[in-house]
């Protein structure tokens, strides 16, 4: 069910949702109650709030919708939207905490165990927010589908790696996680195997990264909410070994961290 502020939604309200493509989000999965990272997703739609009305939803209530639309259910996947109804084409100028929309679903398998990928000359708009616009992630999706391939990898203007259509990527150079530096999305599964590979003692560091600089690497890898490690196996005409032994490392940082409840 689609909640708008607890209450069932309102064709009304699905209307704009559908018509005016303004507003943000975060999505993850709840296991009894409780789900990875919430902290960091309770930050990202402070901070898209913040960005795109001018005023955040105060933690407490976000926390209290979060819990009415998981219920009882033991596991599901949760969609959480901030949006405004006063912000339309016409008259953008609204400025107040957004409504909040909430959507429940059975949790969705990984996106793959393993990925050939193509970059594309692309860069979303406002990359560090995890916003509605989606257009153009699609739009790079359908392309590399068409061209033999499973996603697009996203190349910026300046020539550099950032990010790919719904999810980040880091390298593997020997025994280090090399990520990339660029203007992107900065993901709470990037965050949370990051914390991860501090604590295990892992080396791994921050770097520009070109298309030149992807035959220097060992191995890649994607991860998002739905999916902790999958393989890059392919990215143009370069092949990748598979780190089969990093992609289960990884996987196992991403279960040992703490499931926080809503």
């Amino acid at each position: 069910m689609i909640l708008i502020d607890g209450q069932p939604a309102s064709p009304d309200d699905l209307a704009h949702q559908a018509l005016v493509n303004y507003g943000a989000y975060t999505s993850f999965r709840v296991e009894g109650g409780a789900a990875r990272g919430l902290d960091r997703h309770l930050a990202r739609l402070e901070q898209s709030a913040l960005a795109l009305f001018g005023e955040a939803v105060v933690e407490g209530r976000l926390r209290g919708l979060m819990r009415l639309a998981v219920g009882g259910r033991e596991a599901c996947w949760l969609r959480v939207s901030l949006f405004s109804p006063e912000i339309g084409h016409r008259d953008p100028g609204f400025v107040g905490a957004p409504r909040v929309m909430t959507a429940v679903f059975d949790p969705p398998p990984p996106l793959a165990g393993s990925v050939r990928l193509m970059t594309l000359d692309y860069e979303r708009e406002a990359p560090e927010l995890k916003h509605t616009a989606t257009f153009g992630l699609m739009h790079a999706r359908r392309a590399a589908r068409a061209a033999g391939f499973d996603d697009a990898l996203f190349v910026d203007r300046a020539g550099r790696i950032s990010e790919g259509s719904l999810w980040n990527i880091g390298f593997v150079q020997g025994d280090t996680v090399v990520w990339p530096q660029a203007a992107m999305l900065a993901g709470v599964t990037q965050a949370i195997l990051r914390d991860g590979l501090g604590r295990a003692g892992l080396t791994q560091q921050t770097r520009a990264i070109t298309r030149d600089d992807l035959r220097t690497f060992d191995g890649a890898f994607l991860c998002n909410s739905a999916t902790p490690a999958a393989s890059v196996t392919a990215i143009d005409e370069l092949t990748l070994v598979e780190p089969s032994a990093l992609i289960q490392r990884l996987r196992d940082l991403w279960a040992a961290s703490p499931l926080q409840p809503l």
